[in-house]
């Protein structure tokens, strides 16, 4: 642990245990004061496919669902103040399809929040987020997920900005004309035209940094990554990453880049899917599908995406499903990873529900967060902490690239 870590935990203890007598005194059980500390706390997650999954496809997610991860209703019991809805298609969308999808899905978000204004509300600014919190209500962000949503163009950035867009990944998984993705890095380099961000890449993160829309890391290969940092001006964002260390896959951050994130002044928001948390996890789902041939081959043949059927085959096998997932435990051992290597103040939330395949045990979905909350008091998390990673650190980051400023860090309070 950093010196600066020791020196945050030192200062921190006295609330830990003022907490811890509260509870005795008071005879409060650990699980209430958890729960007391998640309502208290802003909590603020960076990534949700669910618009793109389950919304372009007809679903009301107004109402409580019986597929998917997220709704209105769950997100409120799962106390999730504000929450950046993606928008995302695939490289097949190319110029002339991609901008005008990502209008069609920011179509979508802005339907659900007239319909539901008692429940919900866009929020482009910290102070959008902090006003529409305190009207108990759902605070909704827009995040583009992959730079080719604006078509090499700098006034489609600007278009999608004043319709409310505060964060950018510079790619998806497929490379752009002027920025490179973890995935065409480390797998394709070889047929790479470039690597990394070229002139009109650089022309686009300041661009950003003028408007004020965060410059997110997440699905970027290392030499865009590097790239972009030496140009920004303004803290970045790593919006559904987790650690290379604990599970080497493309998309998740080496120390070295966990290093440079902190030095920037960003955050990293851990994302919660199974492949990217347990290294183990593909190969125990490869071998569960191998064990069952004849539901595998039927459900292939009614989805035939990947990520489909895969949902829907741990959905038919329950008890086995739970089994192969890792515990939640291991997904805490990455907030923990990053806190210990570089502190506190550059972890959040990136769940990526609706964006995966499978999550650990016992976060099936978004009315599970209240049990991060009680993980981390049981790691010895002083609340102050908590606050900061459930949310406050990401409100910094908004706060940072609104004003161009690298404010005090956040509390976390709502």
């Amino acid at each position: 642990m950093s010196f600066k870590c020791c020196w945050l935990y030192s200062m921190l203890i006295p609330v830990l245990a003022s907490a811890q007598q509260h509870m005795h005194q008071t005879g409060t059980s650990d699980e209430a004061f958890a729960l007391q500390l998640h309502r208290q706390a802003l909590v603020f997650d960076t990534h949700n496919d669910v618009i793109s999954t389950l919304t372009m496809k007809g679903y009301d997610i107004s109402h409580r669902l019986n597929v998917g991860n997220t709704d209105l209703v769950r997100l409120k019991a799962g106390g999730v103040d504000a929450q950046f809805f993606s928008i995302w298609c695939d490289g097949s969308y190319g110029k002339g399809q991609a901008f005008a999808w990502a209008n069609r899905e920011i179509d979508s978000l802005m339907a659900i929040i007239h319909r539901n204004p008692d429940k919900i509300a866009l929020a482009t600014s910290a102070s959008d987020v902090k006003r529409i919190v305190a009207q108990h209500k759902i605070a909704a962000l827009i995040g583009v997920e992959g730079g080719h949503m604006i078509e090499d163009r700098l006034d489609y950035l600007d278009s999608l900005y004043k319709r409310g867009m505060r964060y950018m990944t510079l790619t998806w998984n497929n490379s752009t004309d002027w920025a490179t993705s973890a995935v065409d890095e480390t797998l394709h380099a070889d047929t790479l035209s470039h690597k990394g961000l070229t002139a009109f890449g650089r022309q686009v993160v300041r661009r950003m940094n003028e408007l004020g829309i965060i410059v997110d890391l997440a699905h970027v290969g290392e030499q865009t990554f590097y790239d972009a940092l030496a140009v920004t001006t303004r803290p970045v964002l790593v919006s559904h990453s987790s650690v290379y260390a604990l599970d080497p896959v493309p998309r998740n951050l080496k120390d070295d880049q966990i290093r440079a994130v902190a030095r920037n002044g960003g955050v990293i928001c851990v994302n919660f899917y199974d492949a990217f948390l347990d290294p183990h996890f593909s190969h125990r789902l490869d071998s569960l599908v191998d064990a069952h041939p004849r539901l595998s081959d039927s459900l292939k043949q009614l989805y035939p995406e990947t990520m489909d059927f895969q949902v829907h085959f741990l959905q038919a096998l329950p008890e086995a499903a739970y089994q192969i997932k890792p515990p939640l435990s291991l997904l805490i051992d990455h907030i923990d990873y990053i806190v210990k290597l570089v502190g506190v103040d550059y972890v959040g939330l990136g769940a990526d529900f609706d964006g995966a395949e499978a999550y650990p045990r016992d976060m099936d979905d978004v009315t599970c967060y209240p049990r991060i909350t009680s993980a981390l008091l049981q790691r010895g998390y002083s609340p102050a902490d908590i606050r900061k990673i459930l949310g406050g650190n990401v409100m910094r980051v908004l706060q940072a690239n609104e004003t161009g400023s690298r404010p005090a860090h956040a509390t976390g309070e709502r």
